[in-house]
C-alpha cells in the first residue's frame, strides 16, 4: 500500500489516548508509544511528535519514511496492535466454511485471491475485517495471499477462516500471509527469504504445496513502497525473479502481491525473464482489472492526488513436465463498499481462475 503522506494523502488522524489520559499525561503515553515502535528514545519520539501536532500516524510517517514528490504517495507504518478484532468473531465456521457446504471441490479448477487489506489503517478495521472473511466465502478460493497484515487481523483470520492453514510472513509489526484451503491444499514446506536492504520490514514469504497432484511453489511479498524507493523495490523484485527460476522445474510457480511496481520499472530491470509470465498480459491485458490502486474510484484515502497504478501483480512460471496449471481468468473484488461507506480495503483484490490439467 502506498498512503498516507502529507503531499499526496488523507491527513493522519491522531492517536487516541486512554480517556482518562490529558495534556501532558497524554503526551507521555504517545512519546511511550512512539519510542516503542520505532525502538528510539523518548527525546527523538518528542521531536518528532511535536513537529507532527502530536499525531502518532503522522510522526510515524515522517521518522520512516523520506519527503516525497508531490505527485507521489507514501507508506504507513505499523500502528501498535492494540485493537482486538476477536471481540466481534460469532459463529466463525458457520461464516467461513458457508461456500464450502454449497460447492463441491473441482480438482480441474483452482483459484487464487491476492490483495493488500490495508491493516494498517485503524478507521473501520472490525467492519473491513468482516469484508475480508466474506470474500473468502464468496469465492472459496484455494490459496490467498494476503499484505499489511497486522497481528491482531491475523488473529481475527485465524478464528474466522477455520477451513485455511495461515502461515505468516512474519510475526511483529506488519506482514504478508498466505492462506491455504485444508480441504484442498496439501502443505509440504515453507521459508522465508529476507530482503537485506529493506527499510520497511519487507521480505519474500515461500510456501510449497500439492494440490491435485501438481506440485506448486507459492510466493508473496510486498515490496518497497513509493517512488523514492524505486531502487530498493526493483532489487527486490530481481529477487523474486530469481527465486521463481530457482524452483524445482517439475514445480509450478506462482508469485502475487502488491508490487508497487510502475510498468516502467518492470523495462528497467529487464524486462521479464523468458520463462515467467505476467498473468495480466497473458490474458490479454483485460482493462476492467488493469488498476488496483486507484483513488479515482477508490475513496477510503480521501486523497487529494488521483492516480492509478497496476501495484497489485501476480507472476507465472509453468512446470516443464507433469501436469499442468493454466492462468484462465482474471478479476478485481473489493469493488463495494461496506455499510460503514468505507471499501475492505484502498486496493482492489485479484482473483485468478486456473485450469488443471492432469
Amino acid at each position: 500500500m502506498e498512503a498516507g503522506s502529507a503531499a499526496a494523502g488523507p491527513e493522519p488522524r491522531p492517536e487516541e489516548a486512554p480517556a482518562a489520559a490529558s495534556g501532558a499525561q497524554r503526551r507521555r503515553l504517545l512519546c511511550a508509544e512512539f519510542a516503542s515502535i520505532t525502538s528510539s528514545d523518548l527525546g527523538l519520539a518528542r521531536s518528532y511528535l511535536e513537529g507532527s501536532d502530536w499525531h502518532m500516524q503522522r510522526a510515524l510517517n515522517a521518522f520512516f519514511e523520506p519527503p516525497l514528490e508531490p505527485r507521489d504517495v507514501g507508506e504507513r507504518r505499523p500502528p501498535e496492535p492494540c485493537i482486538d478484532l476477536t471481540t466481534d468473531v460469532t459463529t466463525s465456521s458457520a461464516d467461513a466454511n458457508k461456500a464450502d457446504c454449497v460447492q463441491q471441490e473441482d480438482d480441474s479448477r483452482f483459484s487464487l485471491i491476492t490483495w493488500n487489506i490495508d491493516g494498517l489503517d485503524l478507521g473501520n478495521q472490525q467492519e473491513r475485517a468482516r469484508g475480508v472473511c466474506s470474500y473468502l466465502a464468496l469465492y472459496n478460493p484455494d490459496v490467498v495471499f494476503l499484505q499489511e497484515v497486522i497481528p491482531p487481523y491475523f488473529s481475527y483470520l485465524q478464528k474466522r477462516a477455520v477451513s485455511y492453514t495461515i502461515i505468516p510472513g512474519n510475526i511483529g509489526g506488519y506482514f504478508t500471509a498466505i492462506m491455504l484451503k485444508n480441504s484442498r491444499v496439501k502443505f509440504l514446506r515453507q521459508e522465508i527469504i529476507p530482503f537485506p536492504t529493506t527499510s520497511m520490514m519487507r521480505n519474500l514469504l515461500v510456501v510449497y504445496v500439492n494440490i491435485s497432484g501438481n506440485e506448486l511453489c507459492l510466493m508473496t511479498s510486498h515490496l518497497e513502497s513509493t517512488k523514492s524507493h524505486a531502487k530498493e523495490r526493483l532489487n527486490q523484485l530481481r529477487q523474486v525473479f530469481k527465486t521463481m527460476q530457482e524452483a524445482s522445474e517439475s514445480t509450478t510457480v506462482i508469485f502475487g502481491g502488491d508490487t508497487n511496481l510502475r510498468d516502467h520499472e518492470v523495462t528497467e530491470v529487464g524486462g521479464l525473464p523468458n520463462n515467467i509470465l505476467d498473468i495480466w498480459e497473458f490474458l490479454g491485458k483485460p482493462e476492467h482489472c488493469h488498476y488496483t490502486w486507484d483513488t479515482n474510484c477508490n475513496s477510503n484515502l480521501d486523497g487529494r492526488y488521483k492516480c492509478k497504478f497496476r501495484f497489485d501483480r501476480i507472476f507465472f512460471r509453468t512446470a516443464a513436465e507433469g501436469g499442468q496449471i493454466i492462468p484462465r481468468s482474471l478479476d478485481l473484488i473489493g469493488l463495494e463498499k461496506l455499510e460503514c461507506g468505507k471499501f475492505t480495503s484502498d486496493h482492489w483484490g485479484l482473483l485468478c481462475d486456473f485450469d488443471v490439467i492432469l
